[in-house]
C-alpha cells in the first residue's frame, strides 16, 4: 500500500474539518489557476482570498462571487463571519440544532412541576406527558440532559 501524497493528506484533513470545497472546478480566480500555494479545495483560503479581493482590491461582490465559485449571499455571510470572529469565522459551522431547542422554558417548567407532583416519574414518562401536553416528541435522553444542565446551572 502506497503512502498518501501531501496533497491527498491535506485534502483528507480539509474533509475531516468540513473545510473541503466540493466544487474546485468552479474557481476561476487567476491566483488559484497559476500558483499551487492557492488551493481551490481549501474553503477557508478561498473565502479569505475572496474577501481580500473585495476589501483590498475593490472587486465588486458579484464578480468576486463568480470568480471564486460562490453565490453573492455566501460572500455576505463570509464577510459577517469574518467581521464577527476573524479567520476562525470562515471555518464551516457545525450543522444542526444548537442545544435542546425543544426543552424551552415552558417545557422545563412543566417538567419541574411534574417532578414535584410525582418524584418517581422517569424520563420516559415525562416524554409521554410532554407529548400529551405540548404535542412535541422529546427523547427521554434529551430530558435527562436538560435536567442535568439545569441542576449544574443552579
Amino acid at each position: 500500500m502506497s503512502k498518501p501524497s501531501p496533497t491527498e493528506r491535506k485534502r483528507e484533513t480539509l474533509r475531516s474539518l468540513g473545510a473541503l470545497h466540493h466544487h474546485p472546478e468552479q474557481v476561476r480566480d487567476e491566483l488559484f489557476q497559476q500558483d499551487e500555494f492557492f488551493d481551490p479545495h481549501d474553503l477557508v483560503q478561498l473565502k479569505y482570498e475572496m474577501l481580500r479581493r473585495v476589501r483590498v482590491d475593490g472587486k465588486p461582490i458579484r464578480r468576486a462571487a463568480e470568480d471564486f465559485g460562490f453565490s453573492r449571499p455566501s460572500v455576505y455571510q463570509a464577510q459577517a463571519a469574518f467581521d464577527r470572529a476573524g479567520l476562525p469565522g470562515l471555518l464551516p459551522a457545525k450543522r444542526g440544532p444548537r442545544g435542546a431547542h425543544k426543552m424551552d422554558d415552558a417545557v422545563m417548567a412543566f417538567v419541574r412541576e411534574q417532578l414535584l407532583s410525582d418524584p418517581a416519574v422517569r424520563a420516559a414518562g415525562l416524554a409521554q406527558r410532554i407529548r400529551a401536553r405540548f404535542g412535541i416528541a422529546v427523547h427521554p435522553r434529551t430530558i435527562e440532559r436538560a435536567l442535568r444542565r439545569q441542576k449544574k446551572n443552579e
